[in-house]
């Protein structure tokens, strides 16, 4: 005799928007430290390679805790395990509101990166309790809210910054976060654990050795350029990323609860999601990057010389498009599918930032440029997302989106990096202004980047339209 499987608790539309409040705030506050580092730097006596290091901490963090979140995800339940997190962001959150000094500073931005894992988690809720459909339009507005919120943070920190102080530009984001997790606590149904029958526990020599790997990764791309004239230094630090990689490797494919499913990455569907999400995010990073300092660059017959808030007021549009590019997203996959969706968003992206390479004399130029660069990558990251989400088994999803979202924040560290290091080499002697050819060499190099996604779009599937 088969018994009826009970239909999912119907979710309303206020807990369904305490959830993207939510993701609107973990979005601001994981941006405020990028537009506002040179006055941290000045008022808490940072070198710049203390600076580098605040910078790329929470993506570190982010890194090793988001496959870690949707692993419990999958096994306890979407919903606690999103509560705890969000509990210790929010500690973060006032951590670095209060902190005094930059070891205080780091902690908290160390407690802040388990944001990261919201988002996997945020889908793990929402595929329980809605349809496929539904799932996928809601999975793109949770999405988008996120980018948003990131935009919006990078448009507000500065001007808080420096009209109330830096505390204030961590402390009210944290303070959202804190009512918004509130809400999302109270209003959203409990969701049952997936896995009963995983009883493994944590694994700690993997996430060491991931955690290693990470951050040997972004030594090697930050200290590289400085290290080009001590080879044998370079070298090592590599020799040590690939020993780590290895390592890590080799961990997980005898752990008995591996920290990251690696025979869930060799799956066709996985393997390519990932590998379109880290081309797409490192050209995406290369127009982040090279854009505002256009914008503020003042050299011979390029730039425009702008302070900060002008270059958040022409980064605005880019923000608008960034958050209407997750639930647009969502309804094309629906709609059209997967497939679809990412090939529109990777030739637009490719031109767009071919064309600014090319063209790049008004204001005007960039700030259309960089709208559609972040709709084209909202779109290709939204795809990606709901198609990795709704391809697995619904005790897989939150493993599945939480490796798509770890490559993604790779991608765009290795994107701001490299982007970084052609500006610093297209220095001219003499001068402390890159050369104009070395921001159209960025902006060509992450367009070739982007394009190179096409190979592996045309083997997708085309996807199921509902």
């Amino acid at each position: 005799m088969t018994t009826a499987v009970p239909p999912p608790v119907t979710v309303g539309r206020t807990a369904l928007g305490a959830l993207g409040l939510l993701a609107l705030a973990t979005g601001a506050l994981e941006s405020v430290v990028t537009p506002t580092l040179p006055l941290l730097q000045r008022e808490l006596g940072m070198s710049p390679s203390e600076g580098a290091l605040l910078s790329i901490v929470l993506l570190i963090t982010g890194a090793l805790v988001t496959p870690i979140a949707g692993k419990f995800g999958d096994r306890y339940g979407g919903k606690p395990v999103l509560i705890k997190l969000m509990s210790v962001v929010s500690v973060g959150g006032l951590v670095s509101a209060l902190a005094p000094n930059l070891p205080v500073l780091l902690f908290g931005q160390v407690l802040q990166g388990a944001m990261v894992g919201a988002l996997p988690l945020s889908f793990i809720i929402v595929r329980k309790h809605l349809t496929e459909g539904e799932s996928k339009v809601a999975i793109g507005v949770v999405s988008g809210l996120f980018v948003g919120g990131g935009m919006v943070g990078t448009l507000s920190a500065g001007p808080v910054a420096e009209q109330l102080s830096r505390h204030w530009m961590f402390a009210l984001p944290t303070i959202v976060v804190i009512g918004a997790t509130v809400a999302t606590n109270r209003l959203m149904p409990h969701d049952p654990p997936g896995r009963a029958d995983d009883n493994g526990g944590v694994d700690w020599p993997g996430f060491a050795l991931l955690s290693g790997t990470l951050v040997t990764l972004m030594l090697v791309l930050m200290l590289a350029p400085d290290l080009a004239s001590e080879p044998l230094a370079l070298v090592a630090l590599v020799l040590l990323l690939v020993a780590l990689a290895a390592g890590w490797v080799f961990v997980e494919r005898r752990a008995t609860s591996p920290m990251v499913d690696l025979r869930m990455l060799a799956l066709p569907a996985m393997w390519k999601s990932c590998l379109l999400t880290f081309v797409i995010c490192v050209g995406t990073a290369g127009a982040v990057y090279l854009v505002p300092q256009l914008f503020a660059a003042s050299g011979d017959g390029y730039g425009f010389g702008a302070g900060a808030t002008l270059i958040g007021l022409y980064l605005l549009p880019g923000a608008v498009a960034a958050s209407l590019a997750g639930p647009i997203g969502g309804l094309g996959a629906r709609r059209f599918g997967s497939r679809a969706v990412v090939t529109t968003g990777v030739v637009l992206m490719a031109v767009s930032l071919l064309a600014v390479a090319a063209v790049h004399t008004e204001v005007w130029h960039l700030v259309v440029g960089k709208a559609v660069i972040a709709l084209a990558n909202g779109l290709c990251v939204t795809a990606m997302v709901t198609s990795t989400a709704t391809s697995v088994d619904q005790g897989d999803t939150g493993i599945a989106t939480g490796l798509v979202l770890v490559t993604r924040v790779l991608g765009f560290a290795v994107g701001v990096q490299v982007s970084g290091a052609i500006l610093t080499a297209g220095i001219p002697a003499g001068s402390d202004v890159p050369a104009e050819s070395a921001f159209i060499t960025g902006f060509v190099v992450a367009g070739v980047v982007t394009a190179l996604a096409l190979l592996v779009t045309r083997t997708m599937r085309k996807g199921v339209t509902e």
